[in-house]
């Protein structure tokens, strides 16, 4: 079974927002088997829509789109579903009802005659019901594909996806499954770990597909096996991870995309029973944001000082201004004080601190752009690495907070044995 996914939406093509519709369409789709053949984002404009729809007719099983549904005049695409498959709106009774009971509960106000007209629908659609929204969705087939419509807003489009389409499509098609699992390295890029897992790679199953997902200091990989028979595919995929495993131990970190290094770093961090502050200038509290935005974190994570400039460094932290003078702001020696005073400050077990020219202008050091010190101050002893990012401003912070992730994880580790 073969989809497609339709955003409608000027504000999506002239970048206002960023679609995230898709992606969760894509993967609750992907889950029940569902092959997604294409993503596109089109205008709110009739002519647009129509032609879309017609292209896609009888070449996929499935067309998903989400926007163009709402109480004002620029929704169009009930209009258009009307159009494209010579219908009428008429009035659905419940979808009224619903509309007149949520606006007046939760907006503690009549509904206006334009919220009720959201209960306008073709009249041979199959309603989705939007619990959570008054826009409902709507589902339509033509020949031998189903056009389903949705909401553009994220919440409402998510509640209808969950519990009225999978369900309809698990009830009513068959699908093949497919599996993925999802190996997190750090520490070595693209080029490394493929020539480390050649062998491996050649020898897979034709029906598993090995995708490489690299990002600043960290590649995935991703297997995926496709058939009819789930307890061979899941099999398939368990044995093939497991010689993996064994090739390539020393810069797996985990599995599954939940498993990311700040959620490895956590579940270290707690099951020792340690804590761990930081102490930020060039990566501005990014390795802090992306530390907390794990469920727990408070277990392990004492707080942070985003000391950006360098009297912020001697009035939080306490350095010395001899020391910055003697050896720059962007150094191994300011790096180390920085950790050293923040795991005090915070009384944690473990500290990460940051310092580097992440450019473009190199403000109060003659450090050249793209250089970062790191250090890791741990219950023993302060560890600090020098390294040289490049350039632009972007990839000098994501990569200075990957390889401080790497530094602390390798420190942890050293500490277990």
């Amino acid at each position: 079974m073969k989809a497609t996914i339709v955003t409608i939406g000027d504000e999506i093509l002239i970048g206002q927002i960023v679609d995230t519709n898709s992606g969760f369409i894509a993967k609750a789709l992907d889950k029940i088997g569902v092959e997604i053949h294409e993503m596109i984002s089109i205008s709110d404009n009739k002519k647009h829509i129509l032609d879309t729809f017609a292209q896609l007719q009888n070449q996929v099983d499935l067309v998903v789109i989400t926007g163009g549904l709402g109480p004002t005049k620029d929704d169009i695409t009930k209009h258009t579903f009307c159009e494209y498959f010579e219908d009428k709106l008429i009035r659905n009774e419940a979808v009224e009802k619903h509309v007149i009971d949520l606006i007046e509960r939760a907006m503690n106000r009549p509904a206006s005659q334009m919220n009720k007209d959201q209960a306008l629908v073709p009249s041979t659609c199959t309603v989705l019901h939007n619990q959570v929204g008054t826009a409902p969705g709507m589902w339509m087939k033509k020949e031998n594909t189903v056009y389903i419509s949705l909401p553009g807003v994220p919440y409402e489009m998510k509640y209808i996806v969950e519990n009225e389409i999978i369900p309809k499509i698990v009830k009513e098609y068959k699908r093949p499954y497919i599996i993925h699992k999802t190996i997190l390295t750090y520490g070595q890029g693209e080029s490394l770990v493929a020539e480390r897992i050649e062998n491996w790679e050649n020898n897979l199953p034709e029906f598993i597909k090995l995708a490489y997902l690299p990002s600043p200091g960290k590649v995935r990989l991703r297997l995926s096996a496709r058939g009819t028979d789930k307890e061979i595919l899941e099999s398939a995929i368990e044995e093939n991870v497991l010689s993996l495993t064994k090739i390539i131990s020393d810069i797996i970190v985990g599995f599954e995309e939940e498993d990311t290094i700040e959620v490895v770093l956590g579940r270290l961090l707690t099951d020792q029973n340690k804590t761990l502050a930081t102490a930020e200038s060039c990566t501005g509290g990014k390795i802090a944001q992306m530390l907390t935005a794990v469920s727990g974190a408070s277990k392990y994570f004492k707080g942070s000082v985003v000391c950006y400039a360098t009297e912020t460094k001697i009035s939080m932290l306490g350095l010395s201004e001899q020391l910055i003078r003697d050896h720059s702001v962007v150094s191994s020696e300011v790096a180390k004080a920085m950790a050293i005073s923040v795991k005090k400050l915070m009384k944690s077990d473990y500290a990460i601190a940051t310092t580097g020219n992440a450019g473009p202008s190199k403000g109060d050091t003659n450090a050249t752009v793209g250089t970062v010190f790191i250090a890791i101050a741990t219950p023993n002893e302060v560890i600090v690495e020098e390294f040289d990012f490049g350039q632009p401003r972007e990839k000098v912070i994501n990569r200075a907070v990957n390889k401080a992730f790497e530094l602390l994880q390798k420190e942890i580790l050293k500490n277990l044995l």
